[in-house]
């Protein structure tokens, strides 16, 4: 896969930021609103593909490199099965939501009322999303970059031998 004309690299590179943003917030608000670390996830690894169609896999792969998103993958991984420890740590319940009620993380909850939409009302709930998010991007980001990278691979050997 090589890389694609000026103009769509550069509307990719201008659409790139929006797109992440978007992703993180569908991460960040997954407790609140549909979506979550697997949604935001995937929303990350479609802009990581966009960068991927519009500058190639070699770019690609020499800029991200399969071993830094697998490295990415593991952190996400740890990331959640931490958590979940610290809940039967906490709470003697493994996945408890034991930063829930709590005031340690985003400051004092509201008691009463309507949630207004804190991000202290899921308690581990927002982390776990981003440990899920992590991990999905990496994912999903890997087969995407391996694929192309594979395809990119055989094009050229075919066109060594027809050459």
């Amino acid at each position: 896969m090589s890389e694609m004309s000026k103009i769509v690299r550069t509307i990719a590179a201008i659409v790139f930021p929006f797109i992440m943003i978007y992703g993180l917030y569908v991460i960040a608000h997954g407790h609140l609103t549909p979506g979550g670390g697997f949604q935001g996830g995937a929303i990350v690894a479609s802009a990581c593909a966009l960068l991927l169609v519009a500058y190639g896999s070699m770019w690609t792969m020499r800029r991200i490199g399969e071993k830094r998103l697998s490295v990415f993958e593991s952190i996400g991984a740890f990331f959640f099965i931490a958590l979940a420890l610290l809940g039967l740590f906490f709470g003697a319940v493994f996945f408890n939501n034991f930063l829930a009620g709590s005031s340690f993380l985003f400051g004092d909850i509201p008691m009463v009322g309507s949630n207004t939409g804190d991000m202290n009302t899921g308690g581990v709930l927002p982390l776990m999303n981003f440990a899920v998010g992590i991990k999905v991007v990496a994912g999903l980001f890997v087969i995407i970059l391996v694929m192309a990278y594979a395809s990119n691979h055989m094009e050229k050997k075919r066109g060594e031998k027809q050459g």
